[in-house]
């Protein structure tokens, strides 16, 4: 991607947090993802290349220097480190045992992972957050981004949300972000982003860090998304927790995204088109750009 086309890419730019509901069996059997992104391919060296230390060699250099450096402004995110959280797991719902295992999250302890929501019609919310994910790691990865994520499908359960937070730790993420939609009443709409509080735990140096994030993030999804913020929680899209175990065990700059409700009629209809979600993969990877850069 050329430096024009970020750019271009960035003018396409919204953030807050409550509780992820839970839904039946029935209505999470309904659930797909997206199809990963290809790996690309690397030019061979030209096989008469002049050996170092030559007239050639030297001459070259300014031009090979001006490459790299317009390859470096066609990847902006080289050298960071993101970490996705797609929140909760399709079969979780099949793994009440498992799920419902407290874990300590510092403030109190809490069941190790939720069934998360679902639309009317049975779209769940693990099926929303993978697809959501994927997209945005592949447009991270484009802008030159090492992505990491918390599962690797939506067929599995868990893992429980210290894990969570441990896997972004172990990355040394530059930033983190878990991707959420909420379970509210039918009347309630818009999005809102979670930060953490200050706990006296490994969550404190980054809380700062944390809220810049934040603010970032939101005003990229607004931007980008065109979705109100959220109606019936937090202030301007943003909400601070202290009882969320993938945010007081984080060590990384870390945030959640409620992308909206999805129990709200027309935010449902939206979130299942697949358009629509890319626009919020889009509007995610801006908004961690934005703070990463």
């Amino acid at each position: 991607m050329t430096g024009k086309a970020v750019a271009a890419t960035l003018v396409l730019c919204g953030l807050g947090i409550a509780a992820c509901g839970t839904t039946s069996g029935a209505d999470l059997a309904r659930e797909r993802g997206p199809v990963p992104p290809a790996a690309g391919t690397a030019a061979a060296p030209a096989a008469d290349a002049p050996a170092a230390g030559t007239a050639s060699d030297s001459a070259a250099s300014p031009a090979s220097e001006r490459s790299d450096r317009g390859a470096q402004a066609d990847k902006p995110l080289s050298g960071k480190v993101v970490v996705i959280d797609p929140g909760h797991n399709g079969q979780n719902y099949r793994h009440p045992a498992e799920i419902n295992k407290k874990v300590n999250v510092l403030t109190q302890w809490k069941a190790c992972d939720t069934t998360g929501t679902a639309t009317a019609n049975g779209y769940s919310e693990a099926a929303f957050t993978w697809d959501v994910s994927q997209r945005l790691a592949k447009i991270l990865k484009s802008r030159g981004a090492t992505v990491k994520l918390t599962r690797d499908g939506n067929s599995g359960v868990g893992p429980c949300i210290t894990q969570r937070a441990a896997i972004g730790n172990r990355a040394k993420a530059d930033a983190a972000i878990s991707v959420h939609a909420d379970g509210s009443s039918t009347a309630n709409h818009g999005f809102h982003v979670i930060m953490p509080e200050k706990i006296g735990g490994p969550v404190d140096p980054v809380v700062k860090a944390s809220r810049k994030l934040g603010l970032d993030v939101r005003n990229a999804f607004r931007r980008g998304t065109g979705l109100s913020y959220s109606t019936y929680i937090g202030r301007d899209a943003l909400d601070y927790r202290n009882d969320l175990g993938g945010l007081n065990l984080s060590t990384v700059p870390k945030i959640f995204i409620e992308s909206g409700n999805m129990k709200n009629p027309a935010e449902a209809a939206k979130f299942q088109q697949a358009a629509f979600r890319q626009r919020i993969a889009l509007s995610l990877a801006n908004g961690l750009q934005q703070y990463l850069k």
